[in-house]
Parts: C-alpha cells; structure tokens; sequence
C-alpha cells in the first residue's frame, strides 16, 4: 500500500527549490550584465580619448578605463598597496590622495616600487587611466610619477566573472534537494507500515 505525500515537507522542499532556481535565474541574468559591462569596460580601455575627471559618484560608471588628468593641487595623504608593475611583478603601488585645482577630492595612483614607504610627491598635473579605488576611483598615473616605475594599466579583464558559475551551483543546489528528498521518501515508503 503506497503511503500518502507529506505535504508540509513537500510544500517545504519545493518552496527551497522554487527559491534556488530563482537564484539560479538571477544569477544568469547577472552574467547577461556583467558581459555587456565587461565589453563596455574593454572598448573603454582602447579608447585613447580624454574625459573629463568626473566630481560625482553617479559619473563614475561611465568613465571607468577611459583617459583622463587633473591637477593634484593639494596632497592631503599617502598610501602604498600591493600591486604590480607593467612587467607585471609584485610590489608596492604608491597612491596619493589629492585635493584638485576645483577642491575636489581625487586619487592618483604614482607609480611602482618594491618600497612600501610612501613617497614624496607634493602634486601637479596627472594624467592615465580611470579604475576604481574602494568605494571611488583613483587615476592610474601614465606616465608614472615621483620616479616611480611604470603602473600596470588597468584592465578589465581583471574584474570577476562567475555569475555563470554561480548559477549553476543554484540549479546544482536544486537537482540535489530533490534528488535528497526523493531518496527520503522512497526510504520512508519502503519502511513496512505499524
């Protein structure tokens, strides 16, 4: 005699699946956005045409990986952070963060050393590529500055791209819920009725 479904359990698990499959679609169309911006990023970053150094954070996405300068008209603080030089060795990339000729705050990415001390440089005209810096942007200096060596240009090929990875993982998730739950099932069926 077959035994009835348990429908709390069922309801349970297929809400669960209902639940990862989302993700899963999600992440999909995630990986559908992250390619357009990834090629937005690539064509940006062979465009050798200047943009204007944006002053707002709403400007931000439209200028990343594009040439551009401003002048570092006060330094109010160094900082060196792990990075790597246009040969693509380890060290030490020097980050000056400025306040520009309109008052705005910028930061300018000098150059390379394997010296972690921050260097003296007390501003002047920058001039590179846009990348991001935190939750801002910073200026990848090219040339570089303060006798600095060369900075690795940004590149976008860099950014993380597993949205599709994490997709299937969800629709992984899923199939093995329900793989588990059938298992279960079939057990407790095959258990001889009291």
């Amino acid at each position: 005699m077959m035994r009835r479904l348990p429908i709390i359990p069922t309801l349970l698990v297929l809400a669960a699946v209902a639940v990862m499959i989302g993700l899963g679609v999600w992440q999909l169309q995630r990986a559908s956005w992250k390619h357009e911006l990834l090629t937005r990023y690539s064509d940006a970053a062979e465009d050798d045409t200047p943009v204007a150094w944006p002053i707002s954070p709403d400007l931000y996405d439209d200028v990343y990986y594009r040439r551009s300068s401003f002048t570092c008209a006060e330094v109010i603080g160094r900082d060196a952070i792990a990075g790597r030089n246009s040969a693509g060795e380890a060290g030490w990339v020097q980050i000056a963060r400025c306040r520009t000729a309109g008052g705005n705050p910028a930061a300018v990415q000098l150059g390379w050393t394997q010296d972690p001390q921050p260097v003296d440089w007390n501003g002047g005209e920058v001039t590179g590529r846009i990348t991001r810096y935190g939750d801002g942007i910073r200026l990848v200096a090219d040339p570089p500055l303060a006798g600095l060596a060369a900075n690795a240009a940004p590149d976008p090929r860099e950014l993380p791209d597993n949205h599709m990875a994490y997709a299937f993982q969800w629709f992984f998730f899923a199939i093995t819920a329900l793989v588990i739950y059938f298992l279960a099932l079939r057990r407790k069926q095959a258990k001889p009725i009291d």
